[in-house]
């Protein structure tokens, strides 16, 4: 007897310590919740309050990549404050997503905001992710204020010198807008969420991504930009380099091959997910989320012939 009340005692302690970390509040909008990490010099990665930010102070002024998730536009003002003084001039976002790109409402009316041509089409409506539902679109209620108004196609190139960055388009991978931003002195590219972290990608095809192109477009990046020894990613802790990116295609590859097979044999998307196991040579990748992986493996059969 006394065993089984042990017993219910920690399962309850158990039941308990989940249902208070679910009621956890999300971390406070405040400058203390982000942190930052110098990178080169005049770069820098802030990181929390969504996708990880660049931060290049250049002689005219600092351009910063992504502005994180709705409410969290002054905490970040405030905390590149903390590393130059320098005005904020302009923002580039890597894509629509609203963890990228919600903070530019509180960007001063001066900062110029750029993104691939598809993304500033895009931006205004983004709403649903696949395989997330329905986001939150912060420009419906600031009415408008915040959007890309530059675009550009293939290429943009902006400063010269140590001030150089080269806007690249590779074509659809994560979303349809996707822009690889490279610090050409710094030998730094920021790739967003084509290269989020280990694990499987969000292949956003309600937003013009795709499944089958997505690790093709992966090394088009990768070898059309051969000056780059660091990457900065959407969501890591720390950077991640070239080699690790041609692995993550690699990975990308190994999962639309698999769900691609499974079609052939007749099997469903959710089929294809069960039997899915991260090959061991991916050393360090998460386990995919079985519910957003089978909408990914739908897009990849949607593709497929």
């Amino acid at each position: 007897m006394k065993r089984i009340a042990v017993l219910g005692t920690l399962v309850l302690s158990g039941a308990l310590t989940v249902a208070v970390v679910a009621q956890q509040p999300p971390p406070q909008l405040s400058v203390d919740n982000l942190t930052v990490e110098k990178v080169k010099d005049n770069l820098w990665v802030i990181r929390g309050g969504g996708g990880n930010t660049a931060v290049f102070a250049t002689g005219t002024g600092v351009t910063v990549v992504d502005t994180k998730n709705p409410g969290w536009g002054q905490p970040l003002l405030d905390k590149i404050k903390t590393v130059t003084d320098k005005p904020v001039t302009r923002v580039i976002n890597t894509h629509t997503h609203y963890d990228h790109v919600s903070g530019n409402v509180a960007m001063p009316a001066t900062v110029e905001i750029i993104a691939h041509e598809n993304t500033v089409q895009m931006m205004p409506k983004t709403a649903a992710v696949t395989g997330l539902g329905n986001t939150e679109n912060v420009f419906t209620a600031s009415a408008g204020k915040g959007l890309a108004k530059r675009g550009f196609k293939d290429k943009l190139t902006i400063g010269t010198g140590a001030d150089l960055i080269n806007l690249y388009y590779f074509g659809p991978a994560h979303t349809g807008g996707d822009a690889f931003v490279e610090f050409a002195a710094a030998r730094v590219m920021h790739v967003g969420d084509t290269f989020p972290n280990k694990g499987l990608p969000i292949m956003d095809k309600t937003n013009g991504g795709s499944g089958v192109e997505y690790a093709a477009t992966i090394r088009k990046a990768v070898d059309g930009v051969p000056n780059v020894d660091t990457i900065i990613n959407g969501h890591t802790p720390a950077q991640t380099t070239p080699a690790d990116m041609r692995e993550f295609a690699d990975f990308v590859s190994d999962f639309v091959a698999h769900v691609q097979a499974a079609k052939k044999a007749g099997k469903t998307a959710a089929d294809a997910v069960k039997e899915w196991t991260n090959p061991a040579k991916y050393t360090g990748y998460s386990a995919p989320i079985a519910a957003r992986a089978t909408a990914y493996a739908q897009v990849i059969m949607d593709e497929s012939k």
